[in-house]
């Protein structure tokens, strides 16, 4: 506390901030999509807060740098296509076999090696699938709320020049104003005291392993881990990756029945507990990272709250401000995924496979795409030959 100062409380609370109101309602879907209760909703946002906040301050203090740990939101996404019609159980069950392995590869220091297994454009193509229906989704919500949708595409556009860290922030506010000045909003229900967590028994499936874990696997440590790692490397922090990352395992594994479906290095937020405008000495910047994980345990405890509060918000305005917050992301992917010339077609094929939702076997279409890109380049090397 003696080492913080006001800007790191700031930078703290911008980062919490940029992160709920960018990607908590893609998190309520993915609940939502599992067909979780109220309760098991709140509990999932309880889970999510509790997890980061605990993380976050431990990594910070112990390593003294600023360690900033967030829930997979393409993981979220992906969740939304591939859990409908799974039992909670199951879900539950693929939600731990994904911290175990997390776990497993964080102590054995296989990080690096998995990854060079699995093609970055790949796993790029992969990402780019599951996120595109958002952005279309958003842009479809035009037909219905015109003046709200659009209204937060222009503040969007202007801010995405303006102020880059507050776009989606900025046009959730807008959004949520007209929302609020047409009626849109529902009843909102919020809950009495502190969250309550939900314990599921969860039960391991085949097809759950293979159609969510695998998947959800793959996402959070090619998209969400690779880039955290680097964002530290980029501000001059060397971090020691493999004990970070079995701690993610750890705390995905242990909330996994209560909602922590997973966690791993954040990389927006946590750019901007990471600048100066954190703290003029980079020595001292974890304090950054400290405040938001105390943030994100004061969040977490009233998890309910968060989903009485998303709960009342119209459709329309999720879909727009999930597919504003994900187009970067998905624009990312794309880049990522087209830039070698040698795997393009196979990252297309993944890319179209991944988009296209199909479901074979109880198995969703992020493994299908990844099947069938591999199955490319198999065959491009074997012409090849």
């Amino acid at each position: 506390m003696r080492a913080a100062s006001l800007s790191a409380w700031v930078a703290g609370f911008v980062a919490v901030l940029v992160g709920y109101t960018s990607s908590a309602v893609i998190v309520f879907e993915a609940a939502r999509a599992a067909g979780a209760s109220a309760a098991q909703t709140a509990s999932w946002m309880w889970a999510l807060g509790i997890g980061m906040g605990l993380t976050t301050i431990v990594l910070s203090l112990r390593y003294r740098m600023p360690v900033l740990t967030a829930w997979s939101t393409p993981g979220a996404a992906l969740l939304i296509t591939s859990v409908s019609g799974v039992p909670m159980a199951e879900i539950i069950g693929a939600f731990v076999l994904t911290g175990l392995a997390i776990v497993a590869i964080g102590l054995s220091g296989a990080f690096d090696r998995l990854m060079k297994r699995l093609p970055a454009e790949l796993a790029a193509a992969m990402l780019a699938g599951v996120l595109l229906r958002f952005g279309l989704e958003a842009f479809g919500a035009l037909a219905t709320q015109f003046t709200m949708v659009f209204a937060m595409f222009v503040v969007y556009l202007i801010g995405r020049r303006a102020w880059p860290r507050f776009a989606v922030p900025a046009a959730l506010a807008v959004g949520a104003s007209i929302a609020g000045a047409l009626g849109l909003f529902g009843a909102f229900e919020w809950p009495a005291g502190l969250t309550r967590p939900e314990f599921v028994t969860p039960e391991i499936s085949w097809s759950a392993a293979i159609g969510i874990a695998l998947p959800l696997l793959v996402v959070t440590m090619a998209s969400q881990n690779v880039p955290g790692v680097a964002t530290l490397q980029a501000h001059g922090y060397a971090p020691p990756v493999s004990p970070i990352i079995t701690t993610t395992g750890v705390a995905t594994t242990l909330l996994s029945p209560f909602g922590g479906y997973t966690f791993n290095l954040a990389a927006i937020t946590a750019a901007i507990c990471m600048g100066p405008e954190a703290h003029p000495d980079p020595a001292r910047r974890y304090t950054a990272a400290v405040a938001a994980g105390l943030l994100y345990l004061l969040v977490g405890m009233f998890g309910g709250a968060v989903s009485g509060v998303f709960a009342a918000f119209p459709r329309e305005l999720v879909l727009a401000i999930a597919g504003l917050a994900l187009l970067g992301t998905i624009g990312n992917g794309l880049a990522g995924a087209l830039k070698g010339e040698s795997t393009r077609d196979a990252a297309l094929i993944t890319f179209v496979v991944t988009a296209s939702g199909v479901t074979l076997w109880s198995v969703g279409s992020a493994f299908w795409g990844l099947v069938a890109g591999l199955l490319a380049l198999v065959v491009r090397g074997w012409r090849a030959g």
